[in-house]
């Protein structure tokens, strides 16, 4: 496969992605994984990629003030621990055992992924907030863990977390998670490097799906205020549950 062909994988995620808010390692990970991909190759291809694109987004929010910076050394850090962990674990299982275990945590963030879009008012709200000084170090940890052994899940696992738990205003929570991801994808990448020798990177795949994510961009940015977001999120759920199921079945 040529790297237009990834390219178009990373330009597919993060116009899905800038259009609802998250999702970038969720459909990128599907997609690689159904074109063939290892499942800790696709995973490092996805958080190599997302690198220089998380920290266009972390500038573009502190340009804007929509960061808390106590929120984002309590999340950031812990995250970055457990992307580390995530990426040696997924390196050390073998291939068979590693597609099943990406494919069902990918299968589970689906339906997560259309909850936390069909039900905003649910998510949205100030469900009880949690004071604890450990609760955000734990989260990040938690999701930073996901996120690199299954390949995405970090906006998915944090944003509504922190906005039914927390009385942060959404665009401070939006931009912190936004821009601690750039964290957890380095520390994701230090960690699949540290392990390259138990897989092979195809760096084809990430120059293509940076290289794609980084043009569409503007244009996703552009879109999100006239997209049918709840439609496009729930189809987008839908394909994501059908085909890491059909990859469960298979397996």
């Amino acid at each position: 496969m040529t790297i237009l062909v990834f390219a178009l994988v990373g330009s597919v995620a993060q116009f899905i992605d800038g259009s609802i808010g998250m999702g970038f390692g969720l459909t990128s990970s599907t997609l690689l994984l159904s074109l063939g991909v290892g499942a800790a190759a696709a995973s490092a291809a996805v958080h190599f990629a997302e690198i220089p694109i998380t920290l266009a987004s972390g500038f573009s929010h502190w340009h804007r003030d929509n960061i808390d910076y106590k929120i984002l050394r309590n999340l950031a850090l812990p995250g970055g621990v457990g992307a580390l962990l995530g990426a040696t674990f997924l390196s050390s299982i073998d291939f068979s055992n590693a597609k099943v275990f990406v494919s069902t945590l990918l299968f589970l963030l689906g339906f997560l992924l259309i909850y936390r879009n069909l039900w905003p008012s649910i998510t949205d709200q100030n469900i009880v907030e949690v004071k604890s000084p450990f609760f955000i170090p734990t989260l990040g940890f938690a999701a930073g863990f996901v996120d690199a052994s299954g390949g995405g899940g970090w906006g998915p696992v944090v944003t509504p977390t922190l906005m039914a738990t927390s009385s942060i205003e959404t665009r401070k929570i939006i931009g912190t998670v936004s821009a601690s991801e750039f964290v957890v994808s380095t520390a994701a990448s230090i960690g699949f490097l540290l392990n390259i020798s138990r897989f092979d990177v195809e760096w084809q795949v990430v120059a293509g799906m940076a290289l794609g994510g980084t043009l569409v961009a503007p244009f996703a940015a552009k879109l999100v205020r006239i997209l049918p977001k709840r439609q496009l999120s729930l189809i987008v759920g839908i394909g994501i549950i059908v085909i890491n199921a059909i990859r469960i079945v298979t397996a």
